[in-house]
């Protein structure tokens, strides 16, 4: 039996949609890290697609915190908006 080595890993760059997603959640206390994961998943495809509202990522995301999904909305839309993206 041979053992080869794990596949190598390409980064995103920095100014990405993945990495842009993903960064404005990282801080979001959730109860898992997959909670976090799932948020930013969902942020991204929204991103991507403007599809439905920020409140609709949210609920859809299933994202178990300590903060109100309306927080987590709040967090989200004024991260956006610092980084120059209009959340509607």
């Amino acid at each position: 039996m041979t053992t080869k080595a794990p596949a190598s890993i390409l980064e995103s760059s920095t100014d990405s949609l993945e990495k842009t997603a993903y960064g404005i959640v990282a801080d979001i206390p959730t109860q898992e890290p997959n909670d976090r994961n799932r948020l930013g998943y969902c942020l991204w495809a929204w991103l991507t697609e403007h599809r439905g509202s920020l409140e609709q990522v949210v609920h859809a995301s299933g994202v178990r915190s300590s903060l109100s999904n309306e927080e987590i909305v709040g967090i989200i839309r004024k991260r956006l908006e610092e980084k120059g993206i209009k959340a509607t």
